[in-house]
């Protein structure tokens, strides 16, 4: 068999022609969509016509044609049968554990995934759902298997972890989960083509659209990847978690969006290039860095299996400082002196994006839950972009390292 290849399933996807004949797809700004008969009406909200059966939309909630090409693409690259998009990737992620369980479920989820993630399980779902979770180690198996009870629906983790980045091993915890009749969903915002969850067992991928499927940070946008029985269900007029909460992403996000995913791959292999390049140097300079590339991370052997070699291993590495306020330093030099990037959250950007998790983008967890992570008070992520010259960038940063006294010159 023909291994999969993300960017050829992307490209035959979009080689179809706009509403007038163009080469992008037209954007369909309507929010409501009339029937030629007024009979087709009925079976519609029935779920007997909808866009993959008969071509028929209902109401912009429902489905838009826009944002369903778009999910179609993103599909494509993760190798899904169906995907749709929404307004963020915060609602993919709530949308699809909301629609995977009902009140009294169990969740078992990665300690260390996105504060945002960890806010959500750990506080939201119980309080409003009486949805309750369990955080482990699901790099201890071990633990995985133990944490799984009577209504467990769902075993949640991200392919690389934020922001420890350790990677998953995606078809040992799809046997764990499978063998409890859970399912298992995995957020691939860290790796889209690098990774293809869905290949190594997983049941649904999510993503925040906002990061490196977009690239722009511009938009905040999310998806959805799974079976056509999955993203249905979502849009069931009765119990569709994104029909009834209604998520919705604006058609022109989706066709901007849509027009800078051709370009993703020349992306990914930069930024992963990039960050392959500093990582090596750091690691030599025998600073604290942590990347999946390295051959002394726990996991690259894992990596080396699991992703696709043309894509490297992400944009994305840390460096521990050691305490808050030498990373605050460290960042500010970086963006006030020498413009090497920004200091701000977020990831996938065309600029480096800087920030220290402990105090922004995982400072939902309490100091227990970060400790028990491994998240340390002075760890800087780093989402490396590609403006500017490698060598030139790379003098930047080490001429602060060598400023701090944490190198030599």
């Amino acid at each position: 068999m023909k291994p999969f290849n993300p960017i050829e399933a992307l490209a035959a996807l979009r080689h179809e022609f706009g509403e007038h004949g163009g080469v992008n797809m037209s954007v369909e700004e309507s929010t409501t969509f009339t029937v030629h008969d007024s009979s087709t009406m009925p079976k519609i909200f029935h779920g007997e016509l909808s866009p993959e059966i008969g071509g028929c939309y209902l109401y912009g909630r429902h489905f838009n044609p826009t944002v369903y090409a778009l999910g179609r693409q993103i599909a494509a690259i993760e190798g899904a049968e169906a995907g749709y998009c929404t307004s963020s990737g915060m609602a993919a992620i709530s949308a699809t554990l909301l629609q995977l369980c009902n009140a009294g479920d169990h969740i078992v989820a990665e300690r260390s995934v996105y504060g945002g993630t960890f806010a959500l399980l750990h506080e939201y779902l119980p309080a409003k759902a009486g949805i309750e979770t369990t955080f482990v180690d699901v790099f201890d198996l071990a633990s995985v298997e133990a944490a799984f009870r009577t209504g467990t629906k769902v075993l949640y983790c991200e392919t690389v972890s934020n922001p420890t980045l350790r990677i998953a091993d995606l078809p040992r915890l799809a046997d764990i989960a499978h063998r409890h009749a859970a399912t298992l969903v995995v957020d691939n915002t860290f790796t889209p083509l690098i990774a293809a969850p869905l290949l190594h067992g997983a049941d649904v991928v999510v993503h925040s659209v906002t990061k490196f499927l977009n690239g722009a940070s511009d938009h905040i946008a999310g998806a959805i990847c799974g079976s056509h029985e999955f993203i249905a269900s979502l849009m069931d007029l009765h119990t569709g978690s994104l029909m009834l909460l209604g998520p919705t992403m604006d058609p022109q996000v989706a066709f901007d969006v849509s027009l800078r995913l051709p370009h993703l791959g020349i992306r990914m292999r930069e930024h992963s290039a990039r960050a392959q390049v500093f990582s090596e140097r750091l690691h030599a300079l025998r600073q604290p860095i942590v990347y999946p590339g390295l051959p002394c991370h726990p996991d690259h052997e894992l990596g080396r299996r699991l992703f696709n070699p043309e894509f490297g291993f992400g944009g994305i590495f840390t460096l521990d400082l050691g305490t808050p306020e030498r990373a605050f330093e460290f960042m500010d030099l970086l963006q006030n002196e020498h413009r090497f990037g920004y200091v701000a959250v977020s990831l996938g950007f065309s600029d480096t994006l800087m920030s220290c998790s402990a105090a922004s983008t995982s400072s939902e967890m309490p100091i227990e839950e970060l400790a028990r992570a491994g998240i340390q008070p002075g760890l800087v992520r780093m989402s490396i972009g590609y403006t500017g010259s490698l060598e030139q960038r790379w003098e930047q940063l080490h001429s602060i390292l060598i400023r701090m006294k944490l190198c030599s010159a």
